[in-house]
């Protein structure tokens, strides 16, 4: 067994840096102290401690929120999108029965579903030839024109 390969596992974990807390909330919480820094710094006190209050809600809510299984940053990229593209819609087919839309005097003509036409097997065999050859085989039919040129030229 000489081409063994390693399967990741689990490549939507997040890594862990310090107990549970991972990467992204450690970068999160790091620029929320840097905000409330800055606000300290530049701000009146009273500014300060309402700056402090919605910078702290915020690292919060994008650092350890999650909804339907998806970092909160995810989900309001979604949101986003969803705002500026509103007439993307995504078609969730559903079984309607058509005579719940019908009047009851209207007659609507049946047609008749076609039937498939399946290739015979030979011809099937031969198309799975031509694609495993990469298109060097090109075929019973092409082959016949191809030896039959070639003879008359001899």
């Amino acid at each position: 067994m000489q081409n063994r390969f390693i399967v990741p596992q689990f490549i939507d974990a997040e890594d862990k840096i310090w107990g549970p807390l991972t990467v992204r909330q450690f970068v999160i919480m790091i620029l929320g102290g840097l905000f409330i820094f800055l606000s300290y710094k530049l701000s009146d006190f009273t500014l300060f401690l309402f700056q402090t209050v919605v910078i702290i809600l915020l690292v919060v809510v994008l650092a350890f929120l999650k909804i339907n299984g998806a970092p909160f940053h995810m989900f309001l990229l979604n949101v986003i999108q969803t705002i500026k593209r509103p007439w993307v819609r995504i078609w969730h087919k559903e079984y309607i029965k058509v005579e719940d839309f019908r009047d009851k005097g209207e007659l609507i003509k049946e047609e008749p579903i076609p039937q498939k036409t399946f290739l015979p097997n030979k011809k099937l065999s031969e198309l799975s030839l031509i694609i495993d050859t990469g298109g060097v085989y090109k075929g019973e039919s092409e082959a016949n024109i191809i030896n039959s040129t070639t003879a008359i030229k001899k």
